[in-house]
């Protein structure tokens, strides 16, 4: 599975994307939307997971740039602002994607990308 990484916080990005190379996954990480989208135009994911919040362009906005690049992508966001209210408007705002709050668990991350990448495409 491809998997793409966008995360402002490149600690964190580095980190995951380095554990989930460890578990099998083929992964990319980048710092910015306009980074991503650049990756996204040049090769093909299975499935790109976002940071809701970063500067220049959110993970919402990036969703929808994304999927009109790439529109069988599938896509998980991280969120580091976890109440309740959020969690449910992002998911509502998010429509048929996953959400994680951080700090995230890679089995949980894992689970969740195998899950996304069992269901067939929209269409």
């Amino acid at each position: 599975m491809r998997v793409l990484l966008v995360d402002d916080e490149v600690d964190l990005a580095s980190a995951l994307a380095e554990r989930l190379e460890m578990r099998g996954f083929e992964t990319d990480w980048v710092s910015a939307g306009a980074d991503a989208i650049k990756q996204v135009e040049g090769k093909k994911y299975d499935v790109a997971v976002l940071d809701v919040k970063m500067p220049g362009i959110s993970g919402l906005d990036l969703k929808a740039r994304l999927e009109q690049i790439d529109p069988g992508m599938k896509f998980i966001f991280l969120t580091g602002y976890g109440s309740e209210i959020d969690f449910k408007e992002l998911t509502c705002r998010a429509g048929e994607t996953a959400c994680l709050v951080k700090p995230i668990d890679i089995n949980d991350l894992i689970d969740m990308m195998n899950s996304l990448a069992e269901k067939p495409e929209r269409g």
